[in-house]
């Protein structure tokens, strides 16, 4: 499964992507950090991103969850991931969107453009009806990134997720798929 953008290709996570996101991680560990919980060491290794993807796979498989990677189409290069996660089938068909990217290539649309690509994918080949998301509101770059894809504010979550060791409030954010009404 390949989803093609203008400038990006956005695709499933697999083992051999094992080197490029851990090049990834460290060359970005402390931009990452800001908005993320606290990690282990042990993520920031060879060992560590093997085990994340070969759960993220597991995942995906059981219908749990769901890591695209972004490629840059001109280098190859991966440049970020896009992550749906806590995904809820039955009567709510839900799940929620996480991402991020590569502290050189933001502000530059890519992520809207993979966000986007992701969204169509999930509503037409996952079948959810709604998409949620998290940011700290501080975090206008993200905010904005999913206001351009659609999706609407919804309100405030007060200290519902810890960042660095402090419970942080979250703009609530969503999408519903229109064709599914």
């Amino acid at each position: 499964m390949l989803l093609e953008g203008a400038r990006i290709v956005v695709k499933p996570v697999e083992e051999f992507h094992v080197e490029s996101l851990l090049k990834l991680e460290v060359q970005n560990r402390d931009f990452f950090q800001l908005f993320t919980g606290l990690r282990e060491d042990i993520f920031y290794t060879h060992q560590g991103q093997l085990v994340r993807i070969r759960e993220a796979v597991e995942s995906s498989r059981e219908d749990k969850g769901y890591v695209f990677v972004i490629v840059l189409k001109d280098t190859q290069q991966i440049i970020g991931e896009v992550i749906l996660s806590e995904v809820v089938r039955g009567d709510l068909q839900s799940c929620w969107i996480g991402y991020f990217l590569d502290q050189e290539h933001n502000g530059k649309g890519y992520m809207t453009e993979a966000v986007k690509l992701v969204v169509k994918f999930a509503f037409q080949e996952l079948n959810f009806h709604r998409i949620e998301a998290g940011v700290m509101p501080h975090n206008i770059g993200s905010i904005n990134v999913l206001l351009k894809s659609g999706f609407h504010k919804e309100g405030i979550a007060r200290k519902n997720v810890k960042i660095n060791g402090k419970w942080e409030d979250h703009q609530t954010l969503a999408i519903i798929n229109e064709e599914d009404s």
